[in-house]
């Protein structure tokens, strides 16, 4: 975050703070959630922190942790985590026009920092790149600001879960909790005819396939919605723009 500095004085990144403040708990629920399971599954203080960190990607950490605990193969855990996190691979073509004017340190950090409810939030916010230079530092700048407060609030409360794991009870129905929270982000991302079949489809294939081994259903469900998605993406009455 070395360019964040540069742009918090800019009025926009207080406008990508205060949009992102509404979900802020949603994301420090799920956050806490995935610190106690991180630590719940075996994982040292230390390991669990550096997930957090590193891979700073929920959904990912959250598939791959019954993997790690069942002892499956590396490339089942890999493909799993490519997988789920194959949507950042369709943000990142969208952003692209918005951030090709950056320097490629600064365009590696935005593709860290940007996750699902900022890059939803920033396109609302901007459905075309800026074609000047002050548009376009407006622009990052709340980014910037968005992703701060993203960032924060799954770290914060991540490490907080780390810390905390060994003295919550695990019959507070935490991962209840997170389901909850997936929910309502999911229900938030369904905005197109589109996506609502995708999230159908995925979530019928992963009930069908849920006796596959290794939480291979997960795999197979994104693999079903995405094929069948690509094949709907061109029919008149299911294609809409992105918002």
């Amino acid at each position: 975050m070395f360019f964040v500095a540069a742009l918090r004085r800019h009025p926009e990144f207080r406008v990508g703070m205060r949009q992102m403040a509404p979900q802020a708990p949603g994301i420090a629920a799920w956050g806490l959630m995935t610190g106690v399971a991180m630590v719940k599954s075996g994982l040292s203080v230390t390991e669990s922190l550096l997930m957090s960190v590193l891979v700073f990607a929920g959904s990912s950490q959250l598939a791959s942790l019954p993997l790690i605990i069942a002892g499956a193969p590396a490339w089942v855990i890999l493909a799993t985590g490519f997988c789920v996190n194959l949507r950042f691979v369709v943000f990142s073509l969208h952003l692209r026009p918005y951030l090709m004017h950056l320097p490629r340190r600064e365009r590696l950090v935005h593709g860290y920092l940007t996750a699902d409810l900022s890059y939803v939030i920033f396109t609302r916010r901007f459905p075309q790149p800026a074609q000047d230079a002050a548009g376009r530092r407006a622009q990052e700048a709340f980014l910037a600001g968005n992703c701060a407060v993203n960032w924060a609030s799954w770290v914060g409360a991540s490490v907080v879960g780390v810390a905390l794991a060994n003295f919550i009870p695990t019959h507070w129905g935490l991962g209840f909790a997170g389901i909850l929270c997936l929910v309502g982000i999911l229900c938030s991302l369904a905005s197109t005819r589109l996506r609502i079949v995708s999230a159908s489809v995925a979530g019928a294939a992963a009930v069908v396939a849920y006796t596959l081994p290794l939480k291979l259903n997960i795999v197979v469900a994104i693999a079903v919605a995405v094929l069948l998605c690509l094949g709907l993406e061109k029919h008149p009455r299911l294609k809409e723009a992105a918002p």
